[in-house]
């Protein structure tokens, strides 16, 4: 079980204290048994695994580790594609109108499945009535970063220089509606603080500002991230969003030390399928899936990574992203953020 997330006798708790989500899964097991064409034989043609983000994230690296392994347990190749832009909702959009016939599959994350539908008021897509939840597969923490020459030491100095200057700190992210940036956004919710958001068109050109030009700068990103840079020593970690400490970091303290008890936050990854994929079919995807992440290798692979793998029922897997859903529902709205797509 991942550290964000907690199964008690089949209910899911994401990140804070939450309902059980019946409805939510009663949906999905409805979807599931609704009477339809046979399940198709998975094996012949090739599974293609949709990634909305372009080649190199953290979305990419996983569906590059999982698809040979689970081609292999498919008996059938599983192609990775990509298909960014639009934040994730082209990928999103193509996979609704895909066939469900198991043979079209999409990598799901916090940004298009958790944050979009509550952030965009003009989705092409709709979660609930488009996707069928099939695996959940891995997340990763976020972390608080700055320039080693700055003040800030813990997540606690960030607090207190936020209040006594409210507005005057900024915060960078990869652009507005990115994780980063609704991770900062939870965090000045949780701590009732402001700062001002500096968005840049991709995390790479806000690295270059946090730890160049400047120096006052901090960023919410993700751990594999940011963890070239802090071992070259060219930024400093301040805080990460597990509840207790990750092995990957192990001198760095959680925001819970800090004195901000709500801020965990894992960002995550996991399967979806078009809605109608017939029964058999997720059964057979699940299961093949959740063996190829139990393999030693691809728990290396992605442990070097940064990711922790997800183990999850399908039916918990929807509790999660229900509750996923419903929490960034909350933040998108204290935070007063809407967008077109």
């Amino acid at each position: 079980m991942d550290a964000g997330t907690k199964n008690t006798g089949g209910t899911v708790m994401f990140h804070r204290k939450s309902s059980a989500l019946v409805v939510a899964v009663a949906g999905f097991v409805c979807a599931v048994m609704m009477p339809g064409a046979n399940a198709q034989d998975l094996t012949g043609r090739p599974v293609t695994l949709i990634v909305p983000f372009s080649p190199g994230g953290g979305t990419d690296i996983i569906a590059r580790t999982v698809a040979p392994r689970l081609g292999e347990r498919l008996r059938t190749s599983v192609v990775v594609e990509n298909r960014p832009g639009a934040a994730g909702s082209i990928a999103a959009q193509f996979t609704a109108r895909s066939a469900p016939d198991g043979h079209t599959l999409m990598i799901g994350s916090t940004s298009e499945i958790g944050i979009n539908p509550s952030l965009y008021a003009d989705l092409p897509y709709d979660v609930d009535r488009d996707f069928i939840p099939v695996t959940p597969l891995a997340s990763t923490p976020m972390v608080l970063v700055v320039d080693p020459s700055s003040p800030i030491k813990t997540a606690a100095d960030l607090v207190q220089l936020a209040r006594e200057q409210p507005g005057a700190l900024t915060f960078a992210s990869a652009g507005v509606g990115s994780g980063a940036h609704l991770a900062a956004e939870l965090f000045l919710h949780e701590t009732k603080t402001k700062m001002t958001h500096v968005p840049y068109k991709g995390v790479g050109q806000a690295f270059a500002d946090v730890i160049g030009a400047q120096k006052g700068m901090v960023l919410f990103t993700s751990l594999p991230s940011a963890t070239a840079l802090a071992a070259s020593g060219k930024l400093r970690v301040v805080a990460v969003s597990t509840r207790e400490r990750t092995s990957l970091m192990p001198d760095v303290p959680t925001f819970v030390e800090a004195g901000i008890p709500e801020y965990v936050l894992e960002y995550w990854y996991g399967i979806v399928a078009p809605a109608g994929t017939p029964a058999e079919v997720l059964t057979t995807l699940h299961a093949q899936t959740a063996d190829t992440l139990r393999q030693p290798e691809v728990k290396e692979t992605l442990a070097r990574q940064g990711l922790a793998p997800i183990d999850l029922t399908p039916e918990e897997f929807s509790a999660f992203v229900r509750a996923d859903m419903a929490r960034w529902a909350e933040v998108v709205k204290a935070a007063g953020l809407k967008l077109k797509n």
